[in-house]
């Protein structure tokens, strides 16, 4: 309490007290006493005065400016974006017209072999009896042991799935008899590739996020017993039992497939009939 007392008594610094008491015993301090230091003092609060109205009246003026452009900003954006809508509807409208005046070309000089090799080369959508396989990483995304086919990856998380996992996976649905294959939307063709990007797994160099559905149209219940007894199936049983990655594979009545997003034709040959040039 004393000290409490004390600095409550004693609120300014003894130091200060004697510049103070200095100051007025020398008549420098207080408020200005000449008739021209008053002036001056007088000038100098006209002037802040008049830079703070000046300053406030300009903001004032251009606030609506401000206001305005940002509003014609926000247009010019709306209009852009409208644009851009409207360019990229024509480029998927103008797709489809060239997607089916491919296959009428094709249908005319191939007959029924057009729509097996649109459906092989994953130029057209497909539906049909298949299977859904559904991979993910383990739920705590660690684990594994030394010695493993995956301590050797580079990767301390061995309970994530990797690039080489779902090649192993569709590399077996294919060999199992599927017809079309897709991964989280993405139809893959002869030329698709799934690689790695750090941890992420890249389908033709766009990022899938997991989990991993996998969709093969084929025969779905013999399709998925090929595979599950086959070497790829048993290689992500395997992944389950020793890492914890999650897979869930069932047969399904319809699966759909959309057609690959870019199909090029890099080389074409015309088919002749027999005896004819």
């Amino acid at each position: 309490m004393s000290l409490i007392t004390n600095v409550m008594d004693h609120s300014l610094d003894d130091g200060y007290a004697e510049a103070a008491a200095r100051k007025r015993s020398e008549g420098t301090g207080g408020l200005p006493r000449t008739l021209r230091a008053k002036l001056g003092l007088a000038a100098g609060l006209v002037l802040a005065a008049c830079v703070v109205t000046v300053g406030a009246a300009q903001a004032r003026v251009a606030a609506p400016v401000v206001a305005k452009e940002r509003e014609e900003l926000i247009d010019r954006i709306d209009e852009e974006t409208a644009a851009a809508d409207r360019l990229e509807e024509s480029v998927d409208e103008l797709r489809a017209e060239v997607s089916a005046r491919q296959r009428e070309a094709l249908r005319d000089s191939g007959g029924d072999r057009s729509t097996l090799m649109g459906i092989l080369s994953g130029a057209t959508p497909v539906h049909g009896p298949g299977v859904r396989l559904v991979v993910n990483d383990a739920e705590d995304a660690t684990g594994g042991g030394d010695g493993g086919p995956r301590s050797t990856s580079g990767f301390s998380d061995t309970g994530r799935v990797r690039d080489r996992d779902l090649q192993r996976v569709v590399n077996g649905l294919w060999e199992s008899g599927a017809e079309a294959v897709s991964i989280n939307g993405r139809r893959l063709t002869a030329l698709s590739a799934i690689r790695a990007a750090g941890d992420a797994i890249l389908v033709d160099n766009k990022p899938l996020v997991p989990p991993y559905t996998v969709l093969a149209v084929g025969d779905g219940e013999e399709l998925g017993d090929r595979f599950q007894n086959g070497a790829d199936g048993l290689y992500l049983h395997a992944l389950q039992e020793n890492y914890g990655i999650r897979t869930a594979l069932s047969a399904e009545d319809d699966v759909r497939l959309p057609a690959a997003t870019s199909v090029i034709v890099r080389t074409a040959q015309p088919i002749t009939e027999k005896g004819t040039s």
